[in-house]
């Protein structure tokens, strides 16, 4: 079976950190552009980061630029999203995509594969 999935979600206090997984099964992750996406209540998701097949090159959205970091972890055959001085604002639902298109894409519905998120919640 072919699927994402992702952890590491929870309750974080402002200005903490959080790491969050994605981790595919039936698939090699290597081969994919993964993007990270989010989903706040009310609002539209959103891509927030990527990673691409190609070049490992990565994008972050101005919302997250400095604070978060995508890296991949082959032998594991997963790839994590470093969260740092988390902001109310960030509490969403996080999901993970993959892409075998080699250059990173913002629309959710182009991803091949699409993880069924984790809820991170940063409040005091």
């Amino acid at each position: 079976q072919l699927q994402l999935v992702e952890s590491g979600g929870g309750l974080v206090q402002p200005g903490g950190s959080r790491r969050l997984s994605c981790l595919a099964s039936g698939f090699t992750l290597d081969d994919y552009t993964i993007g990270w996406f989010r989903q706040a209540p009310g609002k539209e998701r959103e891509d927030i980061s990527c990673i691409s097949s190609s070049d490992g090159s990565t994008y972050y959205a101005d919302s997250v630029k400095g604070r978060f970091t995508t890296s991949r972890d082959n032998a594991k055959n997963t790839v994590y999203l470093q969260m740092n001085s988390l902001k109310p604002e960030d509490t969403a639902v996080y999901y993970c995509a993959a892409d075998f298109f080699p250059v990173c894409g913002s629309l959710w519905s182009e991803y091949d594969y699409r993880g069924q998120g984790t809820q991170v919640t940063v409040s005091s």
